[in-house]
């Protein structure tokens, strides 16, 4: 099997791409795009570091972010397994990259830039819900705006399939797997659903 080594081998097998694939482009919040990332309560948040890349899933009941102007975002970090991945990405290398989803909507807007991780006590304050902040938010510097190709949601079918989830393990099945059954099983299942009620603020 031959590898692509170098760009000149990989545009020639795409072609150029078309001018609205070029001109979607912006470098700060448009009254459109801010419209757009405003009714999103699900970002992927995908960081990189010296041990690695990672992609995280951050959600909330209303908007995902808080514009603070219309070049830089805010986006809380709430409670989750602690682990950091991202966050210890983020303190090690500023390169971000964001795509806002909105439940039905093949469209994905896409936001790279650079963050830095702040636990400034007034801007967590802005975030409170249930007497409950988060304990640092990312501050996220936009270099570029633009929307996704839609056909990979199309394919995908994403909003539009019918459940299946039913055949999947479980987290607390997965978990015994790795674990060898030191952790996880069904108490793990039956413990984690309420556990994450309390917690999710």
């Amino acid at each position: 099997m031959e590898f692509i080594e170098d760009i000149e081998t990989l545009e020639r097998l795409y072609g150029t791409p078309g001018a609205p694939a070029l001109r979607k482009v912006a470098k700060s919040l448009t009254p459109l795009y801010r419209k757009w990332i405003m009714a999103s309560r699900l970002c992927i948040l995908s960081t990189v570091g010296p041990e690695g890349v990672d992609g995280s899933p951050r959600g909330d009941d209303g908007p995902v972010v808080l514009e603070l102007t219309p070049n830089k975002l805010a986006l809380p970090d709430w409670r989750g397994n602690n682990r950091l991945d991202s966050l210890r990405n983020i303190v090690q290398d500023s390169r971000v990259a964001l795509m806002f989803l909105v439940p039905g909507s093949n469209n994905v807007v896409r936001v790279n830039g650079t963050a830095r991780l702040t636990s400034d006590a007034t801007l967590r304050a802005r975030f409170e819900k249930n007497g409950k902040q988060p304990a640092t938010v990312a501050i996220i510097e936009i270099a570029e705006i633009y929307t996704q190709c839609a056909r990979a949601m199309m394919r995908a079918r994403t909003w539009t399939a019918r459940d299946e989830s039913a055949d999947l393990p479980s987290m607390g099945q997965i978990l015994a797997e790795v674990s060898h059954g030191e952790e996880g099983g069904e108490r793990y299942d039956a413990e984690w659903g309420a556990r994450a009620e309390k917690t999710m603020w």
